[in-house]
């Protein structure tokens, strides 16, 4: 889905709907007040406040390849067919299968799918995990967190600050904020979002950093993406120094189909352009437009790396 362009501005819409937010508000807090299980690992959660993408994904692929031993990823595998628990292969696996989210993870360290993240946490924990980090989960009890990141977006932040069907939170920010070790801002915080923290919440700030394997300055491309914010796909593409042609956006984890295939192709072969589009979307594609598709690749550069670090060595030591 697209998320509706009330959820930015606390208008008319948003203040009729608010009282059904109250439902929302209800539902969640009784749900996350629940004993989750304890899998006697260290777990590590990657959430939010609000649906949607925030960069999730590529933070907890960055906790993974900052912790020893042999963590594992877990996820709901959004999207995909399989419930799990089961250990995804990217070989074997497709995005149809355990979702895309899934198969990014994989590429990082070990990942489960499972709908029940507790069942889930299990099989790791038989497959020799040391530690455990979750991707999303934030509101879901099913499984003890050791410690927990709330993900903001910098340049979305909380949207216009209600909950759904209102606006885009899945409870209130301070509830949310209250179950975190730190939050992570992702970006320049152009809206105000810290202002919403809690004053003594630590705040740790990151930037995404796009890399593409062909060099890209000058080329004429024709960007498209089915992700949460699409415009920081093509503010990063615009970063790389490519030349935007034609800019096209589908819904978050979006299933391209052969007429999508088919249509793409035509309109990069009208416009001279290279196709271009992001990992996540990248893992989706038809065989035949994969490859003639570009994929951009994100990674996270820190103010302070070493905050993180120290954060993830005394959650270690604490088990």
């Amino acid at each position: 889905m697209r998320a509706p362009a009330f959820w930015m501005v606390d208008g008319l819409v948003a203040r009729l709907l608010a009282p059904f937010s109250l439902v929302t508000r209800g539902l969640t807090a009784q749900r996350v007040a629940k004993l989750g299980f304890d899998v006697g690992l260290p777990v590590f959660c990657v959430g939010n406040a609000s649906v949607g993408g925030s960069g999730k994904t590529i933070l907890a692929r960055d906790i993974l390849a900052r912790l020893s031993g042999k963590p594992f990823a877990l996820t709901r595998g959004y999207g995909g067919l399989l419930s799990g628990p089961i250990l995804v292969d990217p070989v074997r696996h497709s995005a149809a299968e355990v979702g895309d989210e899934a198969l990014l993870l994989a590429m990082t360290a070990p990942t489960i799918v499972a709908h029940d993240r507790a069942a889930g946490a299990t099989l790791a924990r038989e497959m020799g995990a040391s530690a455990i980090v979750m991707d999303d989960g934030l509101q879901n009890p099913r499984l003890q967190k050791t410690a927990a990141f709330l993900v903001v977006d910098g340049g979305y932040g909380f949207g216009n600050g209600y909950l759904l069907p209102a606006g885009p939170l899945r409870e209130p920010v301070a509830a949310a904020a209250a179950r975190c070790i730190a939050a992570v801002m992702i970006g320049d915080d152009v809206v105000g979002a810290q202002s919403q923290l809690p004053a003594n919440m630590p705040v740790l700030r990151a930037r995404i950093i796009p890399t593409c394997d062909t060099s890209l300055p000058g080329a004429r491309v024709v960007a498209f993406a089915g992700i949460g914010r699409p415009t920081k796909f093509f503010e990063s593409v615009s970063q790389l120094g490519a030349e935007i042609i034609t800019k096209i956006t589908f819904p978050d984890h979006h299933v391209y189909s052969n007429a999508d295939a088919a249509s793409l192709m035509t309109t990069a072969h009208a416009q001279q352009a290279q196709l271009l589009t992001t990992e996540k979307d990248f893992v989706k594609l038809p065989a035949e437009l994969k490859a003639q598709t570009m994929a951009v690749r994100v990674h996270l550069a820190w103010d302070d790396a070493t905050a993180l670090e120290a954060i993830l060595r005394n959650v270690t030591a604490i088990l």
